[in-house]
C-alpha cells in the first residue's frame, strides 16, 4: 500500500505549467512539515516534502493557495532518478489526489501574481477586491453561522 497523508504549510506559492501535449495543469509547491520536539522539549525541526498535483486539483491550488497557507495532502509517494552533469539525482515526490484548503487567511486577499510570471496559460483573475469563494460556494454573513 502506499498511501501518505500530511498538514504543512506552502514554503512558497505553487508553480504551475500545462503539459505541451495534453494541456493538462501541473503544479509543484513545498510543504513545511513540523517534525514536533524531542523528549527534552527541544525542537526537531521541519520536513519539507515536494507536492505535485494534476488537472483541475493543479489550477485550483495555483488559484487559491499561496505561501503559509495551511493544507492537507492526501496521495502517494513516487521515487525517481535522472542523471544531471554524470551523476544521478535520485527524487521523491508526494502525488496528490487530494489537497483540502485547511485556513483561508485574509478571505479579501489575492496573490498578486501576473500574467507575465508565467503561471497561468490563459483567463484572467478576478480583480483584487472581489472575495476569494470557491466555486460552488456562497459568501456567509454572521448572521448565517448558528453559534
Amino acid at each position: 500500500m502506499n498511501s501518505v497523508s500530511l498538514i504543512g504549510r506552502l514554503t512558497r506559492d505553487p508553480d504551475i505549467r500545462y503539459a505541451a501535449g495534453s494541456q493538462m495543469a501541473v503544479a509543484r509547491f513545498t510543504i513545511a512539515i513540523d517534525r514536533g520536539k524531542d523528549r527534552n522539549g527541544e525542537d526537531r525541526g521541519a520536513d519539507f516534502p515536494a507536492i505535485v498535483c494534476f488537472g483541475k486539483t493543479a489550477e485550483l491550488v495555483e488559484r487559491y493557495l499561496t505561501k503559509g497557507r495551511l493544507v492537507g495532502i492526501q496521495g502517494r509517494i513516487q521515487t525517481g532518478k535522472y542523471e544531471k552533469d554524470g551523476r544521478t539525482v535520485y527524487t521523491t515526490d508526494i502525488l496528490a489526489d487530494r489537497v483540502e484548503f485547511l485556513d483561508w487567511g485574509d478571505r479579501g486577499e489575492r496573490s498578486e501574481r501576473g500574467e507575465s510570471e508565467g503561471f497561468r496559460s490563459g483567463g484572467s483573475k478576478p480583480a483584487a477586491s472581489e472575495p476569494q469563494i470557491p466555486e460552488g460556494f456562497g459568501a456567509l454573513t454572521d448572521d448565517d453561522i448558528p453559534f
